[in-house]
């Protein structure tokens, strides 16, 4: 019993000094802490009054680039100039004072400018073979502002994709166009540039051409008459221009008539299917078939 008491004491003891080595250790630790803080406060305030500066600094910046760049969209709008240099303007106007701004930000924390100048060059080299890509985007806007093949509300179509649209805006790398159920198409400005395209709203007028397919059995004369009084009498169609109308071909099941006038481009479309309809309703008043293909087939009997 008496061994017992004096292991268990023992054990105390024992435990006793390791709260005390332990404590004495976190006092000494935190005593490090303490004199490294106390010995390194100027710097830590020096440090941080840099990162406040730095941030007011920022905040400063991206206020004056916003005022910069709606200064200079105001003279776009004033000067009238084109929609499309004006966004693309804007877009190379707002990443390069970003930069110039960062750049700015890390020169005032003492980083040495010629290294970050050299730095950036030799990056460029490696993203420039990395991002091939874009760079020939980046050029084909330049390419699309200087040569002007379409500008931003033109409907155009991308030949190779048959991507269609009007031009809504001309950025750095990517031109975007919507469409006619109100969808947004993004195509690369280097697709653009390296491919037909077809710019249907480049000029003010458009030629209206209608083909319309009528039965061998009926009145050609009349067909033609009645299609020729329809685009004549149409509104939008206009009357100074040349208006035609011919036999464009002895088609299978079909004569096709072909129609041709002149209308402006804005009301091409509401033109073209109201004058289809009339004169789908036209032809069926006076008894004149519009056939579809069929095939007749003769059976031979065996003898």
């Amino acid at each position: 019993m008496i061994y017992k008491m004096v292991l268990a004491a023992a054990d105390t003891t024992s435990a006793a000094e390791e709260v005390a080595e332990v404590t004495q250790d976190t006092v000494e630790e935190v005593s490090r802490m303490t004199q490294i803080l106390q010995d390194n406060i100027p710097q830590i305030i020096s440090f941080a009054f840099q990162v406040v500066l730095a941030l007011v600094f920022f905040f400063i910046g991206r206020c004056l680039i916003k005022w910069v760049r709606k200064v200079v969209r105001r003279s776009f709008e004033r000067s009238k100039a084109d929609t499309g240099v004006a966004t693309f303007v804007d877009s190379l106007l707002k990443y390069g004072l970003y930069f110039l701004l960062i750049f700015s930000i890390a020169a005032r924390f003492g980083v040495d400018t010629a290294s970050v100048a050299a730095l950036v060059a030799s990056s460029g080299v490696t993203l420039g073979l990395a991002l091939q890509g874009s760079l020939s985007n980046f050029a084909g806007g330049v390419l699309i502002l200087l040569l002007k093949p379409f500008e931003v509300g033109d409907y155009i179509v991308e030949d190779t994709n048959m991507k269609e649209g009007t031009v809504k805006e001309i950025q750095i790398f990517y031109t975007k166009l919507s469409t006619i159920d109100n969808q947004t198409i993004v195509i690369p400005n280097g697709m653009l540039t390296n491919n037909s395209l077809t710019n249907a709203t480049a000029k003010d007028e458009r030629r209206l051409d209608l083909k319309i397919s009528v039965s061998y059995e009926a009145d050609l004369r009349e067909a033609k008459s009645l299609i020729e009084k329809i685009v004549t009498e149409d509104p939008c169609v206009m009357q100074d221009k040349e208006i035609l109308v011919f036999v464009d071909d002895l088609a299978e099941s079909a004569v096709v008539i072909g129609a041709r006038a002149w209308v402006r481009n804005e009301e091409f479309w509401p033109t073209k299917w109201r004058i289809l309809e009339e004169i789908k309703l036209k032809l069926d008043e006076n008894g004149i078939a519009i056939p579809y293909p069929q095939v007749t087939v003769h059976m031979q009997e065996k003898k």
